[in-house]
């Protein structure tokens, strides 16, 4: 189920891709630098091991966990997750477009939901959804359209039945505007924060990796970032690299300090 296999592949939305398909190896590219949180690196190596226990659980008549929603701030690494737990199940990851699946008509948006779980159950992939809320709010107070609680009551029907060989993992920044119903449907639940020091110091240090910098470069950049996001911190070590290169000098924190300025994060204290 790699991008250039064509056989089962997910139907079309009113000619528009449901999803990005991305194989084992491109998943692997993907997070070459990747750094949890202690608590998520935790439920992440449990949940690992028990995928690898599938016999043992099942002579105890213990179901497999195959289902996760993460919460918290943009950039702090939900996406990276996905990849990362496709590259270590060896199979694809399957990106939907929520764009594509959302229609005018939410009967046909019910519909593709259907669709891209009922290509999941088929064919062993990572399934994931961004922004999930988008399809999965509560229906006690969704002033929009009250025909979304259809929708909602499709995606309940689709967690239920989600008893197959896929992962399903789903990722908002608006936790507390998910369905009560969808939320109990998740049988891991991982949040996500801003790096604490040790992470942001562990992150920045993988960002630089071996290119040549000044002395306590690393340290200076890691009290100059506090407040970044893992997306943030990318592109700023990023467009510093950059200017090192011009200058065909090290890397410094100066030039740690001019990206920062430069690229106006959102700072959370």
């Amino acid at each position: 189920m790699s991008k250039n296999n064509n056989h089962n592949r997910l139907p079309r939305a009113k000619g528009s891709e449901m999803a990005t398909f991305y194989s084992p190896k491109d998943c692997a590219r993907k997070v070459k630098r990747i750094v949890f949180q202690p608590e998520n690196r935790r439920i992440i190596e449990e949940f690992l091991t028990i995928l690898e226990m599938k016999d043992k659980f099942a002579e105890h008549d213990v179901p497999i966990p195959n289902k996760i929603v993460m919460y918290g701030p943009p950039g702090t690494g939900k996406t990276l997750t996905a990849f990362y737990m496709a590259q270590q199940l060896n199979i694809p990851l399957v990106l939907v477009r929520l764009d594509s699946i959302i229609h005018s008509h939410l009967g046909e948006t019910a519909s593709n939901v259907r669709k891209i779980f009922e290509y999941a159950k088929a064919s062993p992939c990572v399934l994931f959804l961004d922004e999930f809320d988008a399809i999965a709010r509560t229906r006690e107070n969704n002033d929009e359209v009250k025909e979304m609680a259809r929708v909602v009551n499709t995606l309940l029907q689709c967690l239920d039945e989600f008893e197959c060989d896929s992962l399903f993992m789903a990722a908002t920044n608006l936790q507390e505007e998910l369905d009560h119903a969808v939320w109990r449907r998740f049988d891991t639940k991982m949040m996500y924060g801003m790096p604490d020091d040790a992470t942001r110091h562990e992150y920045i240090k993988l960002l630089i990796g071996d290119f040549e910098q000044e002395e306590h470069t690393l340290l200076k950049a890691s009290t100059s970032l506090k407040g970044c996001s893992f997306a943030d911190m990318e592109q700023i070590v990023l467009k510093a690299k950059r200017k090192a290169i011009i200058e065909s000098s090290r890397l410094t924190a100066g030039h740690i300090q001019f990206s920062l300025e430069e690229y106006k994060p959102h700072l959370n204290s």
